[in-house]
């Protein structure tokens, strides 16, 4: 089955690194034969980065552009490229460049059988040790937190659409990745995990670790075990036309679907 594919591409003064994340996704709609669009969320740039992505508009017609006066923060674009976009499939690549699409859109053909497709990194040495040593720190205290086994939660992460619509997400910052993961997978959705690569920005720094970030972080952390634990406890209602749905049909059971 073919489906088509949104990448939902936030970007924050990435003047240097947008065309290169753009035409890995353009060049990945190639080689796989995916009918899809790139929706670039500029996210008050201040530097050169609309003009650039306006010229590769003209280049490439399945580009969208969402544009902010002033930053809403990464999890916020996310969310408003999500429910902008037109694809069944949505996925996130920064704008960075770090990320290759190909290493995520190759495994789409998994989307026949889960409803999540969650990458992990397997070339870890791309990154500082000081910024393995945090990761690590991360998951394990997400994987005991919501008791999941998950082996990275930060990567750009295949979502059905359809299931992200009974979800609340209330982080705008990093932290959003994380709690879509926990909340969907708390909701009973099938997933996969599987080994993608990373590359090296070819410019500027990571927004990730910064003082501001890391606050939101630990705020988006707190929220997310407040609504898990106490104030939506009860499981969210599984969408028909997930493969989830599919797949208790063909158990023979109705599971908890809407």
């Amino acid at each position: 089955m073919s489906y088509k594919v949104s990448v939902i591409m936030p970007a924050l003064n990435e003047e240097d690194n947008i065309t290169k994340a753009v035409e890995s996704v353009a060049k990945s709609f190639d080689q796989l034969d995916v009918p899809g669009e790139i929706v670039v969320v500029n996210d008050g740039s201040t530097d050169r980065t609309r003009e650039i992505i306006e010229e590769l508009i003209e280049k490439h017609s399945f580009i969208q552009l969402i544009c902010h006066d002033k930053p809403k923060g990464i999890g916020a674009s996310y969310w408003e490229g999500v429910w902008k976009s037109q694809g069944e499939i949505v996925t996130f690549l920064p704008g960075d460049a770090e990320n290759d699409a190909y290493e995520i859109l190759r495994y789409l053909p998994l989307m026949e059988h889960v409803d999540i497709v969650i990458p992990f990194i397997y070339n870890q040495n791309v990154r500082t040790w000081k910024r393995r040593m945090i990761s690590k720190f991360y998951k394990g205290i997400i994987n005991f937190s919501f008791g999941m086994l998950l082996n990275y939660m930060n990567g750009s992460v295949m979502y059905r659409k359809s299931v992200l619509q009974n979800i609340e997400l209330k982080s705008s910052g990093f932290f959003y990745q994380t709690e879509l993961l926990i909340k969907s997978i708390k909701s009973g959705y099938l997933y996969a995990e599987v080994p993608c690569a990373l590359q090296k920005r070819m410019s500027g720094e990571s927004k990730a670790l910064t003082f501001k970030s890391l606050r939101k972080v630990t705020r988006g952390y707190l929220s997310t075990m407040a609504a898990v634990y106490v104030f939506d406890r009860k499981r969210k209602p599984i969408v028909p036309d997930s493969v989830t749905a599919s797949r208790y049909r063909q158990l023979g059971e109705t599971g908890d679907t809407v």
